[in-house]
């Protein structure tokens, strides 16, 4: 893995208004449930000093803690796995993606069970929480990591690619072969307010059909109708219904952007998506970080920021 260092980082100085680091002002918590563990976890989200990044801590395991790194992802069927030396903390994507969202740079988060509580599937909650907290500036400013160079990874018909762009937008297409999906495409343009009103609300979903096969594999025992979108043959079961007609493309985003986060720093690039999963994602950071020519870091600048608007 290839370290930051002084060699392939950039100062764009240029004029323009640097961009400072942030955390959360107070210590906040929730409880809920864990999706495939189906255990009961409380979260607590600390304020982190600068330069920190994003920590879990097993508090009932003496507070081990696991750095939110792409070296750690450990699992990624139907959801992305950290671990470090034997310990475990399971469905990390969800909450990564709302701290991304938010632009949280540093935060503790403290668990008392090995998987994040799945909340209502989507990132909803977590933005409220986080917003509770509230949010504030660092003395450090923020660094991030600029694609210079194409990288694109593949597995048969699906694959996901970053390329070179001036702020960070990701399109992803899905294709089910499912009446209220079929083939969706969603094109997104990364600031906060975008994230805010267009990804955290949208829900991870599954299919009745693969229910019983999920549970003998010891997965999904925390799942319902109150924290996934359950799809029958030709509908879906959750009486309240979709929240977006393309709510399952908008989570493959929420999803794509919790991955991002294991590079350990905000991205700048072009992110294109055919029908990728957690796996296909942390294939992509890591080929990213291991070949030192395809990036630089960069201090984050308001132009970049507004781009991205």
């Amino acid at each position: 893995m290839t370290l930051f260092t002084s060699q392939n980082f950039t100062n764009f100085n240029n004029n323009q208004e640097l961009i400072q680091q942030r955390t959360i002002k107070h210590t906040v918590s929730c409880q809920g449930q864990g999706l495939h563990t189906g255990c009961q976890v409380k979260m607590t989200l600390k304020p982190a000093p600068p330069n920190s990044g994003i920590r879990f801590r097993r508090i009932d395991l003496s507070e081990f803690e696991i750095p939110a790194s792409i070296e750690y992802v450990a699992k990624v069927a139907y959801a992305t796995t950290l671990m470090r030396l034997g310990v475990m903390v399971a469905t990390v994507e969800h909450l990564l993606s709302a701290l991304a969202g938010c632009q949280i740079d540093n935060c503790i988060v403290e668990l008392d069970s090995l998987e994040v509580p799945i909340m209502d599937g989507s990132a909803g909650e977590f933005i409220n929480l986080i917003k509770s907290a509230d949010i504030i500036e660092q003395s450090a400013k923020r660094v991030c990591l600029k694609v210079l160079e194409p990288i694109e990874v593949s597995d048969g018909n699906r694959w996901i690619k970053i390329e070179p762009a001036q702020a960070l937008s990701i399109n992803s297409t899905i294709d089910f072969s499912h009446p209220l999906i079929g083939r969706q495409e969603f094109n997104y343009q990364f600031s906060f307010s975008s994230y805010i009103k267009e990804i955290a609300l949208a829900r991870t979903f599954g299919f009745v059909k693969e229910l019983d096969a999920l549970r003998k594999a010891g997965l999904i025992r925390g799942g319902s109708l109150e924290n996934a979108i359950v799809l029958t043959e030709d509908g879906l079961m959750n009486s309240e219904g979709l929240r977006f007609v393309d709510e399952f493309a908008r989570h493959k985003v929420l999803d794509i952007l919790g991955d991002l986060a294991l590079a350990g720093r905000p991205i700048i690039g072009k992110v294109t998506a055919e029908r990728s999963g957690h796996a296909l994602h942390a294939q992509l950071v890591s080929q990213l970080l291991r070949n030192p020519n395809s990036w630089q870091l960069v201090e984050q600048s308001n132009l970049q920021l507004a781009v991205g608007r």
